[in-house]
């Protein structure tokens, strides 16, 4: 895989294992919390998307791109969410981030004609089977949340993928336009429940904060990262946020079995040098 896309990938794993560990925290939060964090993305987004539309106009082809991204990645946020208040992030995010990547994979063969090498393949799914091992393979506490979590993951990323190539759209311009689909499409909710919102902005506004930056600033990277190699690899390859998030889990937030962790986490990162030398 290209030495910039590495790089890349690596930064957006440790962003992403970073917002989610401050998602954890607010378990009560709900579509809110996913509203708050949105709005403060866009608010985040705009001065640097203006940029963009001032140097390169703002095509047609683009709002297609940010109405079905912003649709996915709502679904996908309320669902995680919603994991993250009945399972352990242990749990719901390793589920979510290995479903995903292998849905993506397949696909990426299946539907986009990707070809990757027998070496990239099997490093793939080494990664996979390393945020398994991590998950310790549950079927509770959150696990239908976690896959559910997970082919959306694999919707979004298939979608993003064509949108920041086939159709052109800046990375950046991408997660902007999402963001403001998702505040768009929950504002109703939330204006019907301004207390709620007041009360989680006053009690979590840390958290809401950490993701508005850290989750804009986590996939933007992979979608910098997709312009420079193929999905099949990419998407694997991000899931060194499992590494992170779990060892975050554990030393953080006390949750449990260390040792299944830090031996998921050695097959992850295996599986991640077999995609970077393919």
């Amino acid at each position: 895989m290209h030495p910039a896309a590495i790089l890349l990938v690596l930064s957006a794993a440790v962003a992403h294992a970073g917002w989610n560990l401050y998602a954890k925290r607010v378990p009560d939060g709900g579509a809110l919390f996913v509203w708050l964090a949105a709005v403060w993305s866009v608010v985040f987004l705009v001065p640097f998307a203006a940029v963009i539309v001032v140097q390169n106009g703002l095509a047609a082809s683009w709002w297609l791109a940010f109405g079905v991204s912003g649709v996915i990645h709502l679904g996908y946020f309320v669902l995680l969410q919603r994991g993250y208040r009945v399972g352990d992030l242990s749990v719901v995010y390793p589920l979510a981030r290995g479903t995903g990547p292998l849905l993506s994979v397949v696909a990426a063969v299946w539907l986009l004609g990707e070809r990757p090498g027998a070496v990239a393949l099997a490093g793939a799914a080494a990664v996979i089977a390393g945020v398994f091992v991590i998950g310790g393979l549950k079927t509770g506490g959150g696990a239908g949340y976690g896959f559910a979590t997970g082919s959306l993951i694999a919707t979004y990323t298939l979608w993003d993928a064509h949108a920041v190539t086939a159709l052109a759209t800046p990375p950046v311009l991408l997660m902007c336009g999402s963001a403001l689909v998702e505040s768009v499409l929950l504002a109703p909710y939330a204006m019907a429940r301004r207390d709620t919102v007041a009360r989680i902005w006053r009690d979590h506004r840390v958290p809401v904060l950490a993701v508005a930056i850290l989750s804009p600033l986590a996939y933007v990277l992979v979608l910098f990262a997709m312009r420079l190699a193929p999905v099949s690899l990419v998407a694997p390859a991000r899931e060194l946020s499992i590494v992170v998030g779990s060892i975050g889990a554990w030393l953080l937030l006390g949750e449990p079995n260390p040792l299944r962790r830090l031996t998921g986490a050695v097959i992850v990162l295996a599986g991640v040098a077999a995609i970077a030398v393919s």
